[in-house]
């Protein structure tokens, strides 16, 4: 018996395709899921090579294969009207740190902050130093995410969980 992929939507429907790490300059997401054909040129234009298929083949960014440079060349290549201009703010996506942060344990580890161009993640001196990060300087690039041992930090919204 042969795996057909195109039967997956008969169980997926669009509406619940994961909304996570959608790429930048996609405000309203119900538009994307409903205009976005999966074609793919976004994920050829991307320079930084981090836009992949996703859940039911629509594009996304992943953050393990390094940053955001927020160039604009997948809106560039996209046919469709799903983003809006690039002259806009990116998105309000920040990074967030849980609790499997090596410094969280007491282990010494810097790797995000030292990969942050912006210097939103810092640590404050001490035996103890915890990662901190200045919400007004992080853009949400992703350039910590990749560096980090123990993956933990995430690029989201607030308001995602």
């Amino acid at each position: 018996m042969q795996f057909n992929a195109s039967k997956r939507s008969l169980f997926k429907a669009k509406k619940t395709v994961a909304t996570n790490n959608l790429l930048p300059w996609i405000k309203d997401i119900q538009n994307f899921i409903s205009n976005c054909n999966q074609c793919g040129n976004c994920v050829t234009a991307c320079p930084d090579q981090i836009i992949i298929k996703g859940d039911g083949g629509y594009p996304k960014v992943d953050f393990n294969l390094g940053e955001c440079s927020f160039c604009g060349k997948c809106a560039e290549s996209c046919k469709e009207e799903i983003f809006v201009a690039t002259s806009e703010s990116a998105w309000n996506k920040k990074a967030f740190i849980n609790n499997q942060c090596l410094a969280i344990a007491d282990v010494y580890c810097r790797s995000c902050a030292e990969s942050c161009e912006s210097q939103a993640l810092t640590f404050q001196l001490g035996l103890n130093a915890r990662p901190q990060i200045d919400s007004d300087l992080c853009s949400g690039c992703g350039a910590c995410v990749s560096p980090c041992p123990t993956q933990a930090i995430e690029i989201r919204n607030n308001n995602e969980e």
